[in-house]
């Protein structure tokens, strides 16, 4: 039996109240009178598909929600507004949750029709008490770092794709344009599980160690029903543990200091050693040549090339080993902030990755799976047009991708209209 034209309005105000939002600014988005949407949430009023449809989205809800036989009031965007309440006061972030949210609802959804089947319960929880101080913090997360790194059997040899091993574990990873302020997002819903979404705008090394730092947000925080990390967060515990363990997951301590040894460095300049027998003690004393230790910017760019990191990101992990000085940290960051050390990587002929192509990355794995869908008789055309456009495929692109896998339905009148 579905729910009473008074039911449907009370859920509609429940949730547009519980994302913070006024009658007239729902109105606005529908275009319709605050009056109009006044009379809806009374119950006075029909709603129809497709208004439906705007506000589920509107308010981050699936609209199955709105017609379920019992409705809960708490969900994903309600959580994140609590965790983080000056962003529903930010417009452009809240539409930023509204498409991830959108986005997850319909990876899951397409992977339903395909019976592509998740075992969320293969990733790890680690069970640890809020940290009290910064130091807390990274100790927390460089110690799980390491475990998990353990877990999964990686030693400490580089990870080739960050996203591989959350989505190898159930997790749904996405890559999407954000606020420049906003480096990844992890949201939790019983209907699309555990999303890691990262900035599409943001370089591709950013984004692997923002992949990193959500993970441990799946592994420290997932009770939170979602975080957002913004740049202005970065001294909030949470984020000081997140960095730490992104840092040494990518850059394992073991790994770093046998790669630094292998250039012949990272040992102390002077070593005394004292060999002991029954009847006494011998002391040897090793002394390196001058400055032969030194870490220089050539090896940081070997370094950072290794393991997939941006070059400031591994200066700071070998401060933070103690294998660099605050001085040698100092010289060794202008040189790269002179662009140095971009230059060394080329001339070394280590060249960064691709960093335009690798930002379609998720375009292409989610358009692909609706294409399965269509050509198995899932979708219509239809929808896969919906699903093109929330990931900004254009109508010519659309309609040439269609054509060239053999799905085009143009006999049927089924023929896509260009972008203006």
């Amino acid at each position: 039996m579905g729910i009473t034209q008074e039911e449907l309005g009370r859920r509609l105000k429940a949730a547009r109240e519980a994302c913070r939002m006024t009658q007239d600014e729902v109105g606005r988005r529908l275009g319709l009178s605050r009056s109009t949407v006044a009379q809806m949430e009374l119950g006075n009023r029909a709603v129809n598909s497709l208004e439906l449809d705007q506000l589920a989205y509107l308010f981050g809800r699936d609209i199955k929600d709105f017609l379920a036989k019992e409705f809960h009031e708490e969900d994903a965007m309600v959580a994140l507004f609590r965790a983080h309440p000056e962003v529903a006061d930010q417009e452009q972030v809240v539409e930023a949750l509204r498409h991830c949210l959108a986005l997850g609802r319909e990876v899951t959804n397409l992977e339903r029709l395909l019976d592509i089947r998740r075992e969320v319960m293969a990733i790890a929880q680690y069970s640890v008490p809020q940290p009290n101080s910064k130091w807390e913090a990274v100790q927390q997360g460089e110690r799980i770092a390491e475990e998990e790194r353990r877990r999964l059997g990686l030693g400490i040899v580089p990870i080739a794709n960050v996203a591989e091993v959350l989505e190898t574990q159930g997790v749904r990873t996405a890559v999407v344009d954000l606020p420049e302020d906003i480096s990844g997002m992890t949201l939790s819903e019983p209907d699309v599980g555990l999303f890691v979404v990262i900035n599409r705008t943001h370089h591709f090394l950013r984004r692997r160690f923002s992949y990193a730092h959500e993970y441990a947000h799946v592994l420290f925080d997932r009770e939170r029903s979602g975080t957002v990390s913004r740049t202005e967060d970065r001294d909030q515990l949470i984020e000081v543990r997140a960095n730490a363990f992104a840092a040494n997951f990518l850059m394992p301590e073991e790994g770093v200091r046998q790669f630094i040894a292998a250039l012949g460095k990272g040992q102390p300049s002077r070593s005394n050693v004292n060999v002991f027998d029954e009847k006494g003690v011998s002391e040897v004393l090793s002394r390196a040549e001058p400055q032969s230790q030194d870490i220089q910017i050539y090896d940081v760019v070997h370094l950072a090339h290794h393991f997939g990191v941006s070059r400031l990101a591994a200066l700071y992990r070998l401060r933070n080993m103690r294998l660099i000085t605050d001085t040698e940290l100092g010289h060794l960051k202008k040189l790269e902030e002179q662009g140095i050390g971009g230059e060394l990587a080329a001339l070394l002929d280590l060249p960064e990755p691709d960093h335009i192509a690798a930002r379609n990355e998720f375009r292409h794995r989610f358009l692909n799976l609706g294409l399965e869908a269509l050509r198995r008789g899932e979708i219509t055309h239809a929808k896969l047009r919906e699903l093109a456009q929330m990931v900004e495929l254009s109508s010519e692109d659309l309609q040439r991708l269609l054509r060239d896998s053999g799905l085009s339905n143009e006999e049927e009148g089924d023929v896509l209209v260009p972008d203006a």
